[in-house]
């Protein structure tokens, strides 16, 4: 410690996590074991596609998607498991999970309670925040409004009986992946905030208001232009504070404290030259560290191969480590506010204030968050869309990528390929134990349950008593969604993809010419279907290619996500589609490709060229060709008028001959 600085104590680092959970309860319950002994400090539980979106292991939907980009828990077994021999009590967990988030926390709370804790004395958080999810992530169940006062609920039930728990995430990380500005990302998530705030404020007594602000915290991106994110995270500090007194009255500076955790950004990792992805993770966290004003309370920092696949132990302790070396082998900790007075940060922060508040002044006039979902989804599709054009015009350098490509191969692609790949028994498995817990339950305590909890949500009742008391008697994620359904409905959220044409034609007009060359053979308009089999979410890349296409003259049935091939292949060919164009980025690619293909030759559309993107390796890749795909694409592929003329000479042949 320096002479000036010897007698500051030095600050307690942030907690450190590593978002973690595959195959199984059991599987993630050793991988936790694990981390925690290496020196991480708290959990953060990824759960599988099917338990996000309420769906049972045994689902349809479910095949292939099983235990890929998290833990799949289907009932309290799978809980109990999930955190055996971890004493509940004494953690910090964080579980990202938004939809079935009331579901999950009963099956933790009723968990702790097997284990003999404390409920009152419970710490950690559920994201529990929707409006990402119909603007960027897709895991949605409800519409918005009975989905709102879900997450009232979960706030509500944690103020009275488990004070310690955050019961909301803001989560602006996936806005930043989906595309968004700073500046919308700063609004975006802060009028969700102010959503739920609004929709609990008439819950709880005035007096007691201002605890439960305190209580909301935020998740966060940290992208790779350092300067702009730390001082995006300044204005978050600032902002937070501003709304909390200005429009909800709250004094107390400890109730107005923007508190956040953070996993820094995903988007910008790259599959070329992948071990650049250190330098990168390390620069995004420094965004969210160096400021002590605006220092995050939670760090977890992806690996360096997550753009390749699922990464292994040791790639998640490397990150691990990056974490620690910041907090112990630095003096970071030891220093006040480095960038206090800082005039260039100063008029940074206010600059990006300026612009959250009047993008805020302008969803506000619209209704809030929730009635401008529609709109702000648009706004992320355009945004994403710049992003993209910059990269492919080299305005924005992306090392590797579109500029010093030319290197030495990596020595960490070890013969597993620097990935960690999920045995495909393991689903199967799954199921029987899903099957087995089914059999030796008690019926008639579950129908009760569900029909107590049916009766909860349809009187307007607050549902966290009711899904805890049907954890214990046995119910299953896909039964409790199956009653939020049947109350509440099923939402199918907008894909930002406007109808309309661009005018940006900068580079299109060759491809255009080749789309009605094509078009004039085929007769008609060259019809490009997009589609997202199973559960994955992430509609993003799929939005731009339809983005795209659509610029480039074809047209374009976008059928959005969570779809079965059974379904692709009909709308293919009720919409005579000449390409059939899947999106898949959870790892399921071989199951749901090797139906649809099968199905599209049962068809007789086996003529039909199909092409598929996603986070594929170069196995997976060759084995896709084998099965007919005609081309296969992964984030490499990041030019995307040079898949447009694929699409083209796809079809004008082939087609032509077919017709």
């Amino acid at each position: 410690m320096t002479e000036t600085n010897k007698d500051r104590q030095a600050d307690r680092p942030w907690l450190f996590r590593t978002y973690a959970g595959h195959s199984t309860a059991k599987a993630s319950n050793a991988l936790y074991r694990s981390n925690l002994s290496k020196g991480q400090t708290g959990l953060s539980v990824a759960f599988d596609l099917p338990t996000q979106t309420g769906y049972d292991s045994d689902h349809i939907l479910a095949k292939g998607e099983v235990g890929k980009v998290g833990v799949p828990v289907c009932h309290l077994g799978d809980m109990r498991a999930l955190f055996d021999e971890i004493p509940l009590e004494q953690m910090n967990t964080s579980m990202t999970i938004n939809a079935t988030a009331p579901w999950l926390l009963s099956l933790y709370i009723a968990a702790a309670e097997e284990q003999g804790a404390d409920v009152s004395k419970l710490q950690g958080t559920v994201q529990n925040d929707l409006i990402k999810e119909y603007l960027s992530r897709g895991t949605y169940i409800c519409p918005p409004k009975p989905s709102l006062k879900m997450i009232a609920d979960v706030a509500e039930y944690c103020y009275s009986s488990v004070p310690k728990w955050n019961p909301m995430n803001v989560c602006s990380y996936h806005l930043q992946e989906a595309g968004a500005t700073p500046e919308q990302e700063l609004s975006f998530a802060l009028a969700t905030a102010q959503a739920v705030l609004d929709e609990l404020r008439p819950r709880v007594p005035a007096e007691d208001f201002p605890a439960m602000v305190g209580r909301i915290s935020f998740f966060v991106n940290a992208g790779i232009r350092f300067v702009t994110e730390m001082c995006k995270m300044r204005a978050f500090v600032d902002l937070w504070d501003e709304i909390c007194e200005q429009r909800y009255g709250v004094e107390n500076p400890k109730f107005r404290r923007f508190r956040y955790g953070v996993q820094v950004n995903s988007l910008g990792l790259t599959e070329q030259q992948p071990e650049n992805n250190v330098y990168r993770i390390l620069i995004e966290m420094l965004a969210v560290t160096l400021s002590k004003k605006a220092r995050a309370r939670a760090v977890q920092l992806p690996a360096w191969n997550e753009a390749l696949g699922l990464p292994r132990p040791w790639d998640q302790q490397w990150s691990l480590r990056m974490q620690q070396i910041m907090a112990y082998e630095t003096d970071l900790l030891e220093y006040e506010d480095l960038f206090d007075g800082n005039p260039a940060v100063d008029a940074k922060v206010e600059a990006l204030k300026d612009g959250a508040r009047h993008e805020l002044a302008n969803l506000d006039s619209m209704g809030g968050a929730v009635a401008s979902i529609e709109y702000m989804k648009g706004r992320l599709v355009d945004s994403n869309a710049e992003r993209l054009n910059r990269i492919e015009k080299n305005e924005t350098i992306v090392v590797g990528v579109n500029k010093w490509t030319e290197g030495e191969a990596s020595p960490l692609m070890t013969g597993d390929g620097g990935i960690m790949t999920v045995d495909p028994a393991m689903e199967a498995d799954q199921v029987q134990r899903l099957q087995d817990w089914k059999a030796d339950r008690d019926q008639a305590a579950v129908e009760k349950a569900l029909a107590d909890l049916r009766s909860a949500a349809q009187n307007g009742d607050n549902v966290m008593p009711a899904s805890i008391a049907a954890a214990k008697a046995g119910v299953t994620t896909g039964e409790w969604a199956t009653q939020m359904r049947a109350v509440f409905g099923e939402y199918r959220g907008p894909t930002g993809v406007s109808k309309s044409v661009s005018n940006k034609t900068e580079g299109l007009e060759d491809i255009r010419e080749a789309v009605n060359m094509a078009s004039d053979k085929l007769g008609r308009r060259l019809k490009f279907l997009v589609g997202k089999p199973g559960l994955d979410g992430h509609s993003n890349g799929a939005e731009q290619i339809a983005f795209r296409a659509r610029d480039c003259g074809m047209d374009i049935d976008y059928e959005g996500i969570r779809l079965t091939p059974e379904e692709l292949v009909k709308a293919a060919q009720e919409n005579q589609a000449h390409v059939v164009g899947l999106s898949i980025l959870s790892g399921s690619h071989m199951p749901l490709v090797e139906d649809l293909m099968e199905r599209m030759r049962d068809a007789g559309l086996g003529h039909i060229p199909v092409i598929v993107g996603g986070i594929i390796p170069d196995n997976d890749a060759a084995r896709l060709l084998e099965m007919g795909v005609a081309k296969v694409y992964t984030p490499k592929d990041f030019e995307l008028n040079a898949i447009m003329k694929d699409i083209v000479m796809l079809v004008d042949p082939q087609v032509v001959a077919a017709e």
